[in-house]
């Protein structure tokens, strides 16, 4: 849900405030409301706030305005880092800060490096960079090659430092933590508060003014959850009826492993359902296809692994359905998160099996949330 103010009273350049109007940025969300003016006066912030918060255009804004008022630095010398868990998310947070620079009255240039492409390029158009998103592999391979520079570091962001760490940068990080700037401000954003990130909490940040969104009730009612009863041999099949009978378009569907994401599009396209898989094996092209092409519609389904769980911004998807459980309950929520965003409402699907029926019992008591479900063996999946 929204506040009631709306972004003028902020002290951001009127070229920000005139951009924040041409793009219909009406009213800050709560992380925006809280986390700006604090990141404004230059303090330390650690952020708790589930993805799809809106926390990207809390820290972007406030970044391009402190930004604007430096001096132009010595080529390669970059002004503010933002590191990210994966390649996705480094364009999607290196697209809305495109989206507002255009605004500013000089140029303020940023750029998204990550790992899956050729490094050179990245390299090339590191000049006049002042704004780097960066991958933790990807920025340590060009600190390698000597193509940047921290000495004249003003900014840090971890965003989504949970996940940063859960998947194993922990080395990285701590390497390239080693080699910034004591003095500057660290912005500290995660969906959840765990020991690795209440460590490099404790490590990092300073005095940090300390900012929870905690999830409203009208928000989660935004996510209708349901789901079916279903064999495993049927499950293939159910998901086919579902797609095609609900018509549904703008799917994501979510698997347990990279061999059954291939597998589940796989037998979608056999049948006539125009889907794609997007996991960590594809190549950084495929992936950005898919994904592009899935947020405009012109692909109605995605089958993933959590790789799309956390982090990526889908405007509007009306459907997430769970072909497989993940492991972990919050990893279920970052999956349904999905849907039900930015005040439109979604729709949440689990297909379970027998053997996932207790794992699913789990789910729903931590989430203190319970699911209607549906026995789909009535239903006539000839043909499907």
């Amino acid at each position: 849900m929204k506040t009631n103010s709306s972004f003028d009273h902020f002290d951001l350049p009127k070229s920000l405030l005139k951009g924040l109007a041409v793009l219909n940025f009406k009213t800050p969300f709560p992380i925006q409301e809280k986390a700006i003016p604090v990141i404004l006066e230059g303090k330390d912030v650690l952020g708790i706030a589930k993805t799809g918060s809106g926390k990207t255009a809390s820290f972007v804004l406030p970044i391009l305005a402190r930004v604007h008022k430096l001096g132009l630095p010595e080529n390669r010398h970059i002004q503010s880092l933002i590191l990210v868990p994966t390649r996705e998310l480094a364009v999607q947070v290196g697209e809305v800060f495109k989206q507002f620079e255009n605004f500013m009255p000089q140029q303020i240039k940023t750029l998204a490096v990550y790992g899956g492409v050729s490094i050179n390029p990245q390299m090339i158009n590191l000049q006049g960079v002042r704004i780097l998103i960066a991958t933790p592999g990807r920025l340590l391979d060009l600190v390698d090659s000597k193509a940047i520079r921290f000495s004249r570091l003003e900014v840090l962001v971890l965003d989504e430092a949970d996940k940063l760490l859960n998947m194993g940068f922990q080395e990285e990080v701590n390497r390239i933590l080693s080699l910034l700037p004591k003095q500057k401000q660290n912005l500290l954003f995660s969906a959840t508060l765990n020991d690795q990130v209440q460590n490099i909490t404790s490590l990092l940040l300073n005095n940090p003014e300390v900012i929870k969104i905690e999830s409203e009730e009208q928000e989660e009612t935004l996510i209708q959850q349901s789901g079916y009863f279903v064999s495993e041999e049927r499950k293939g099949p159910l998901l086919r009826y579902l797609i095609k009978e609900r018509k549904m378009e703008q799917v994501l569907v979510f698997t347990s492993s990279i061999y059954k994401a291939n597998t589940v599009a796989d037998k979608l396209r056999k049948n006539g359902i125009n889907a794609e898989a997007i996991h960590g094996k594809k190549s950084q092209g495929a992936r950005s296809e898919a994904l592009k092409n899935f947020k405009n519609g012109s692909l109605p389904v995605l089958v993933t692994t959590d790789l799309l769980s956390r982090g990526i911004d889908i405007a509007f998807l009306p459907y997430v359905i769970n072909y497989e459980l993940p492991r972990s309950p919050k990893d279920f929520i970052h999956r349904i998160g999905r849907t039900g965003r930015a005040e439109n409402p979604g729709n949440a699907i689990a297909l379970i099996t027998p053997d996932e029926l207790h794992h699913f019992k789990v789910i729903q008591k931590k989430m203190k949330t319970y699911v209607d479900m549906e026995q789909s063996d009535g239903i006539d999946l000839t043909g499907y």
